[in-house]
């Protein structure tokens, strides 16, 4: 039986219809099961992540090849990475939460609320940032989506939390994923 290679396909560029057809395309093309995909578009620009599992019969070269015979004439660009099975252990425990801020926009709201979390050990799994409003008037809104170590000291990260988000005008929020999605459910 052939040994099955894991590959991470990042594809960026402007964003159009049929991305995501094309990457899909050349990857079934060359014998690759997809795994995962995560994709967005941020003003008019693309980037999307595949995980593809390849038999032995196709080469990273040869994938590469494919994919950017297919998406260099879309202005992509692509660049591939080995995932190394090796590397991938178990992860601990951990609980989903989602943190939302809103304030006034200025630079350094993303940097301030990310430091804290890395301080913390709670991992970003998704972040999705965006400004509302007028000129001169702007709102800035984050949702964050994370995963905290189960045994983490949660009252003590939402004091730290709240403390950080006070010293960068911001109202924030904390809730576990599930609720979260409960409360947001339409």
């Amino acid at each position: 039986m052939p040994a099955m290679s894991k590959t991470a396909v990042f594809v960026l560029g402007p964003d159009r219809p049929g991305i995501i057809a094309a990457v899909t395309q050349a990857l079934f093309e060359q014998g690759c099961n997809l795994e995962d995909v995560s994709q967005t578009s941020l003003q008019s620009q693309f980037l999307g992540i595949f995980i593809a599992t390849a038999g032995g019969q196709t080469g990273v070269d040869a994938l590469a090849r494919a994919l950017r015979e297919r998406l260099d004439p879309l202005g992509l660009s692509v660049h591939l990475r080995a995932v190394d099975a090796a590397a991938e252990r178990p992860a601990p425990p951990v609980e989903p939460f989602v943190i939302t801020t809103v304030g006034p926009d200025r630079p350094g709201l993303v940097a301030g609320i990310t430091g804290l979390l890395a301080r913390h050990g709670v991992n970003i799994t998704n972040l999705k940032a965006v400004s509302h409003g007028a000129l001169g008037g702007q709102e800035y809104v984050t949702f964050y989506e994370v995963d905290m170590p189960a045994d983490h000291d949660r009252q003590a990260f939402r004091a730290a939390l709240r403390e950080r988000a006070r010293e960068l005008g911001l109202d924030v929020n904390l809730q576990h994923r599930e609720i979260f999605e409960q409360v947001h459910r339409v």
